[in-house]
């Protein structure tokens, strides 16, 4: 019989593990779809900012095959709102999660609810973020999507105190396009872009720390996810918007701790896009840790991971986050 040194032991049981409450939670779901949550915030008071121009309707678009894990996406969002779910017993610290979808939709179960259902078994007080997307015709174009995400993590923490957590233990996670939205937060958490709105705007938007998943984060053209590029800034961006929108020039010494998770195999989002981010952190010396998978692909989320190694990737992030006080 083969021995296995203790970290090897270690490492088994952890991807075992992993493993093991994936199916569990995905055979759950495909035999009966979990209610969703009622408690619904809105971001703004009355319209979002800068809609005049705005005319599509709201579309929700349930991709669902029959036998398989609820599948929904919403599309042309007119009113961005926090999806809350809150757990039974609280840890005293919040993530809010921003699904993936290309800028062209939200994709809101694979990316959004059932990581939300697994925080909240662990205590987190967890935020499923639909926000604008930049095709809409929205006045602040590229900046509509961090607007939503700053005054998402004001609001959160405006209401830290009557949820249950630490307003200086707020977490974001982003997938894909949601991962540059949670690193162009993460990067430009202090930047102006829209007025203020009410006493919540007077809170921070910085994150306590950071996770990008699969993250989409370069602009440049010999990385880039080029079908969020195109609904970010347009067929042809100048030099200065490719550069203001890759969030890996924007890191400073003020950027939050920061996770990252890709698969080598990803054919849709390079994981060229994490490794950039992840040099452009350590050159500022921002604690970061990136985890890079022989196998996964694009998109896997949780319901994606049965049977692979990467499915130790939510426990992976759990510990960074408590290591670093989230």
């Amino acid at each position: 019989m083969p021995t296995l040194n203790r970290r090897g032991t270690l490492a088994s049981l952890l991807t075992g593990l992993a493993a093991a409450v994936a199916s569990r939670a995905a055979a759950r779901q495909a035999s009966a779809p979990l209610a969703d949550p009622t408690e619904v915030l809105p971001l703004w008071p009355g319209d979002a900012p800068g809609g005049a121009k705005v005319t599509a309707a709201e579309t929700l678009v349930d991709r669902t095959v029959a036998g398989g894990l609820r599948d929904r996406a919403v599309s042309h969002i007119r009113k961005p709102t926090l999806t809350v779910f809150r757990p039974a017993k609280p840890n005293g610290a919040a993530v809010m999660l921003a699904p993936g979808g290309s800028y062209e939709r939200v994709v809101m179960d694979k990316e959004g609810f059932e990581m939300a259902r697994w925080l909240s078994d662990r205590g987190y007080t967890a935020f499923v973020l639909l926000y604008r997307l930049p095709g809409d015709g929205w006045a602040s174009g590229p900046d509509v999507a961090l607007q939503d995400a700053q005054r998402a993590v004001r609001l959160i923490r405006a209401r830290a105190g009557a949820m249950g957590f630490d307003p200086a233990r707020v977490a974001i996670m982003g997938f894909s396009a949601g991962g540059h939205v949670a690193a162009s937060l993460t990067t430009r958490f202090d930047a102006k872009v829209y007025d203020r709105i009410d006493a919540a705007d007077d809170l921070s938007a910085r994150p306590d720390l950071s996770a990008l998943i699969y993250p989409v984060i370069t602009m440049r053209p010999d990385k880039v996810h080029m079908g969020s590029r195109n609904q970010l800034l347009g067929a042809n961006p100048t030099e200065a918007a490719i550069a203001a929108y890759s969030p890996e020039s924007g890191v400073t010494a003020a950027v939050p701790p920061v996770f990252q998770l890709h698969a080598a195999d990803d054919k849709t989002v390079p994981v060229e896009n994490s490794l950039l981010m992840f040099a452009a952190l350590r050159a500022q010396a921002i604690p970061t840790e990136l985890h890079v998978f022989e196998e996964g692909g694009h998109g896997f989320g949780l319901r994606g991971v049965v049977g692979k190694p990467v499915a130790a990737w939510p426990a992976l992030f759990e510990t960074f986050a408590k290591r670093h006080g989230v």
